[in-house]
């Protein structure tokens, strides 16, 4: 872990360096260090960013919800996101918001998401969302043409999801989330 403190501090310089006059705060991953499955988000939401912990809004409580149903626990796992800070547009009035995070900024954090990768070294890698499924593949396949599929991904099994966000702007997802979530219980099971 002394190689990921060194990362990290190296990344904190470097987004201090790119944005002068703005504070970013980093969120970074958590959990259990040699978890056999690690969940990649895309970015902390304002919440995460308040809190510095990964998937603690809505979408963090619908995760949670999920996992619970499925006999899995977020404690034996290692979360994370792409990008390790609240990527925000301002809105008419003048507030803050949640925006995609851009490709210059999903290219700048992912040789720390890889190296994140390999010192925790799970077996399962599982996206949630087209941010990391996209950035680990390296394509434009989506979640919605991959999601509920182990794919063979560097020595790793990648499992794509939707991000549970989705759910929250899209009820109808539900059940094709839950399925997704059984089914990689069963996988992890054999």
């Amino acid at each position: 872990m002394r190689e990921m403190d060194k990362a990290r501090r190296e990344l904190e310089e470097m987004i201090s360096g790119l944005y002068t006059g703005e504070k970013k705060l980093l969120v970074f991953g958590e959990g259990r260090q040699n978890a056999r499955v690690m969940l990649v988000g895309e970015a902390p939401g304002e919440k995460e960013s308040i809190e510095g912990r990964p998937f603690g809004g809505k979408a963090g409580q619908n995760l949670n919800a999920f996992l619970e149903l499925s006999g899995l626990s977020r404690e034996e796992m290692y979360v994370t996101n792409v990008v390790k800070f609240r990527p925000t547009k301002v809105s008419a009035t003048g507030r803050a918001s949640n925006r995609p995070p851009t490709k210059e900024e999903i290219r700048l954090f992912l040789p720390f998401l890889l190296k994140e990768i390999d010192s925790v070294a799970p077996e399962w890698v599982v996206t949630l969302g087209n941010v990391p499924l996209q950035a680990l593949l390296s394509s434009r396949d989506t979640v919605g043409q991959l999601h509920g599929q182990a794919i063979s991904w560097r020595e790793r099994t990648l499992y794509p999801m939707y991000h549970p966000a989705s759910l929250i702007y899209n009820p109808s997802l539900r059940d094709t989330y839950r399925e997704d979530v059984l089914r990689l219980s069963e996988l992890l099971k054999a």
